[in-house]
């Protein structure tokens, strides 16, 4: 199946897959990302019931920390 994960195709080898697989697949940490899935926002709550499919669009943000340095 082929998709697109932050614009760049991808070539997976199941036909469909679950979100929360795929996000595992990527050894990515869930409470560091947020994703959107044909420009949908994911939440998720449903990613372990939503069905990547062949097409799918998906976009991962990873949250950065950060903050303003004391003077």
């Amino acid at each position: 199946m082929q998709v697109q994960i932050n614009g760049e195709a991808r070539e997976l080898s199941q036909d469909r897959i679950l979100l929360s697989d795929l996000i595992s697949d990527l050894a990515l940490v869930p409470q560091r990302i947020a994703v959107e899935v044909n420009q949908k926002l994911a939440r998720r709550a449903e990613w372990d019931e939503l069905l990547i499919v062949d097409g799918d669009r998906i976009e991962i943000v990873h949250f950065v920390g950060g903050g303003t340095e004391e003077r």
